[in-house]
């Protein structure tokens, strides 16, 4: 869930909303605030319950972990103790639609949160997955494959943009897996064998039907996936996404392992379900050809939390959270646009010889253009270091973490001295382009240091190896003594990437 996103330009006074998911795993809480058509995250509570480790081979809910979730739920009831009724929603999920003492179960939390609980079927909770992931994901072209394994059931949707086509819940969870083939926390190839042919079995439903739609990207959702994408980043699989490559390299590295107790590159809470989340998502890899998948931080609750909201807007969500930005800093808009409109140009200029053709790069620079001096709300001594601090660390939904880090790396950099060094928390493969787009907002922000709102004459931007060329019309930079120093200066701090600026 990140911070903040519009809902409409309409004032409407502030409001609390709160979304409950009654996991098979875990119970999770998103408190968030509705501001004049904003929501502003509040308050987010998880704890890990295991419900469906309580059911047994008769699906009936133990007492123990009836009692486990209903304490869990009177701490959730305190936090939200203030908010009417009809501002919360609470969803149970895979282990109480397999209950059958179910209802016994909802009366008892019902009674503790004076509202009424939703078991939903496993469809809608995989509709609900998808719209919490593409609120908070990019919008991509083409068709979309979201997956989320739970503590027991594994939801897989294809959809287009915010339409979902095909939905589907299978009965196989990482709760009800680990039970089921690494009860006393062993690790063996043969239980891992198996487990992986069961959920092969239960993909075989949707395999044909799926490969026949396609799709153009995955993304994985929720904690299990997230815990394996950590553990593939930890170990130098991956610099971000989980790939095909890296998934199996991992598994060779899980079942070197004897006992969960081994297995060091998740925490500790997450250790014991690894090998059966592990299974299940290289079963959806091999039987869907999976190539990759990124990572969402959205999922259910955030699904039914932007559905409470009313918030079904089909727009780039990064747009919205660019702007929010600039609103909430009083960026001056006009200089913004000024600086991208430079930069835009000159990296039209470049783009070829210096490998920036991918659409992303003009949106970076486009987006760092418009948040470079978002740290002047704070001061205008070292703002380039305060709008790096705010892009960094600030929740800005639609963004990765890697995309903020590059955001703000190209905040910092965009005047005085280059800081070089800082671009190697980059990928290796991020860490060029990010430099280069950094040069092109230094000198569209240096070129208009006078926020002048007269047009800029036409300028020439050409990259010869290591030699940057910036050519002006014939006598217009004599015209502008502050504009030739600050050039001058900025060939000074161009050499530390090993560029020569030559000025016409």
């Amino acid at each position: 869930m990140n911070d903040t996103s519009p809902l409409s330009a309409t004032a409407t006074p502030p409001s609390l909303l709160a979304a409950i998911d009654l996991g098979s795993n875990s119970f999770h809480m998103v408190v968030a605030q509705l501001i004049d058509g904003e929501i502003k995250l509040q308050d987010v509570m998880s704890e890990k319950v295991q419900l469906a480790a309580g059911l047994d081979a008769d699906k009936l809910l133990s007492e123990e972990a009836q009692q486990r979730g209903l304490e869990c739920l009177a701490r959730f009831a305190q936090r939200v103790s203030d908010l009417p009724r009809k501002a919360i929603r609470i969803v149970a999920t895979n282990a109480l639609r397999e209950a059958v003492n179910s209802r016994e179960f909802l009366e008892r939390a019902e009674d503790i949160m004076q509202t009424s609980l939703e078991i939903i079927p496993g469809r809608e909770e995989a509709r609900l997955i998808y719209l919490g992931v593409c609120q908070t994901r990019p919008p991509q072209d083409g068709m979309r494959l979201v997956i989320d394994i739970g503590g027991g059931s594994t939801e897989l949707v294809l959809g287009e943009k915010f339409q979902p086509r095909a939905l589907e819940s299978l009965e196989m969870g990482c709760v009800s897996f680990t039970q089921r083939y690494f009860p006393d926390g062993q690790i063996s190839k043969a239980a891992f064998q198996k487990a992986t042919y069961a959920a092969l079995r239960e993909l075989m439903s949707i395999q044909k039907r799926y490969r026949r739609l396609g799709w153009s990207n995955c993304v994985g959702s929720s904690g299990t996936i997230k815990a394996i994408r950590n553990a593939c980043i930890s170990l130098g699989l991956t610099e971000e996404h989980i790939t095909a490559r890296a998934l199996d390299q991992l598994r060779q590295k899980i079942l070197g392992y004897r006992h969960v107790d081994e297995i060091t590159e998740v925490k500790a809470e997450r250790r014991a379900l690894l090998p059966a989340g592990l299974a299940i998502l290289c079963a959806a890899f091999d039987s869907l050809g999976i190539r990759e998948m990124a990572c969402s931080e959205g999922a259910l609750r955030e699904g039914l939390l932007f559905e409470m909201a009313g918030r079904l807007q089909h727009e780039d969500i990064r747009e919205r959270s660019i702007s929010m930005l600039m609103r909430r800093y009083h960026v001056d808009r006009h200089q913004a646009e000024r600086v991208e409109r430079s930069a835009l140009q000159a990296l039209g200029q470049v783009s070829d010889s210096w490998g920036l053709n991918d659409p992303q790069h003009a949106q970076m620079l486009r987006w760092a253009a418009h948040t470079h001096e978002i740290g002047r709300a704070i001061s205008h001594a070292q703002y380039h270091k305060h709008s790096a601090y705010l892009l960094q660390n600030s929740d800005i939904a639609g963004f990765t973490n890697l995309d903020r880090q590059q955001l703000a790396l190209l905040a910092r950099s965009h005047r005085r001295k280059f800081p070089k060094d800082d671009f190697k928390q980059l990928p290796d493969s991020r860490q060029q382009a990010c430099r280069r787009l950094a040069v092109l907002l230094r000198l569209a922000s240096l070129l208009h240091r006078n926020r002048s709102h007269v047009k800029m004459p036409p300028l020439q931007l050409t990259v010869d190896n290591k030699q940057l060329s910036l050519r002006f019309p014939a006598g217009w930079l004599e015209q502008q003594p502050l504009t030739q120093a600050d050039l001058e200066q900025e060939a000074e701090y161009l050499k530390s990437l090993g560029l020569k600026l030559q000025v016409s």
